[in-house]
């Protein structure tokens, strides 16, 4: 019972002192990204890489069959409430076009994402969280309406496409076939993405019931060119073991080019404090295209993360300090006019 109290105590501190915690708080392995910033001092890296199945239907069921590489990289700097970001993925893959008379067959590669952005927590509903009650496990883990109110980020950043004839156009992996429908039969070349576009990402997180969280995204992507994309992630993960976390997911996709609607689940272990090992499948509702994913990685962060002490926190000890100097004065003084009384009376 001794280590329950101490881990909840350690948990409770790290919430007074807002990002930092002292295992991995890692956005992998869903899609959606936490409200919460790594914490002042901590470098982070998750990767890893998806195998995907794309089969399009308006395409004459055309399929691309490829591996994706992911890594992202989170710094806190500054402040425990900030962080800078990057999110990256490189695809190697295989276009099957089945069109009548388009046939052909043919490797590609090229980056999927390249974003840099800042994160920066809005508000944080654990701030004003004191104490844990160390007599009581309902107090501590049972359900409070206040724990419902999530902590709010917001990252903004810019996406940035690099090289030319970048074979993934707005994301789309089926863009060489892509054409408007005015012009589906001719061989007339589709816009080229810009250079850079701008993202923004709202995030909340609410944390119940002591092994619940539920995370959600509400995006704003490629804005500043002519297929902007707006998603949503919902996110509910369970910790269900001091080591062992599952989650399900769902995200919607709302584009020029297409809808979408993409289901996820997947477990989390962690290996240690800084460690964490995690794999996920997906599938989609829809059949333009059709999707499959099935995806493997691994979180590791960099700790050199110094306690945050508070304003107030600063000053209570200068006052503790002013006080315990006061007060050795005090004596001193009093031992001093005693000393003189006792030659007064010798007088």
């Amino acid at each position: 019972m001794l280590n329950r109290f101490s881990l909840l105590y350690v948990f409770s501190m790290a919430m007074i002192h807002a990002q930092y915690t002292d295992q991995i708080n890692s956005n992998r392995p869903g899609a959606s990204i936490g409200a919460f910033a790594v914490g002042k001092g901590i470098i982070q890296f998750e990767g890893g890489f998806e195998h995907r199945k794309h089969k399009h239907e308006g395409y004459n069921y055309s399929t691309v069959d490829g591996t994706i590489l992911f890594l992202s990289a989170r710094w806190g700097f500054l402040s425990e409430r900030l962080e800078l970001t990057y999110q990256g993925s490189f695809m190697f893959d295989r276009l099957t076009n089945k069109i009548p008379d388009q046939y052909v067959s043919y490797k590609r590669k090229g980056f999927l994402q390249n974003f840099l952005g800042f994160k920066y927590l809005i508000y944080d509903p654990f701030k004003k969280e004191k104490k844990v009650d160390f007599y009581s496990w309902k107090a501590n883990n049972g359900f409070k309406l206040k724990h419902l109110i999530p902590a709010v980020s917001l990252t903004t950043g810019g996406n940035f496409i690099f090289g030319k004839n970048h074979p993934y156009n707005f994301g789309d992996v089926f863009d060489a076939l892509y054409r408007p429908i005015f012009f589906q039969n001719l061989s007339i070349p589709t816009d080229q993405e810009p250079f850079f576009s701008l993202r923004g990402v709202l995030a909340t997180q609410s944390h119940f019931l002591g092994s619940w969280v539920f995370v959600t995204n509400l995006i704003y992507d490629r804005y500043l060119t002519e297929q902007t994309v707006k998603n949503y992630i919902l996110t509910l993960t369970h910790t269900f073991h001091p080591l062992w976390s599952v989650y399900l997911e769902n995200e919607g996709f709302f584009s020029m080019r297409y809808n979408n609607q993409i289901f996820r689940t997947g477990a989390a272990y962690l290996f240690s404090d800084n460690i964490q090992i995690e794999s996920s499948v997906g599938v989609n509702t829809n059949t333009r295209p059709g999707s499959l994913f099935i995806n493997l990685g691994v979180s590791y962060r960099l700790n050199f993360h110094k306690d945050f002490i508070s304003a107030e926190e600063i000053e209570y000890k200068e006052l503790k300090k002013e006080e315990k100097e006061l007060k050795k004065t005090m004596k001193k003084n009093s031992k001093a006019e005693r000393k003189r009384a006792r030659k007064a009376k010798r007088i």
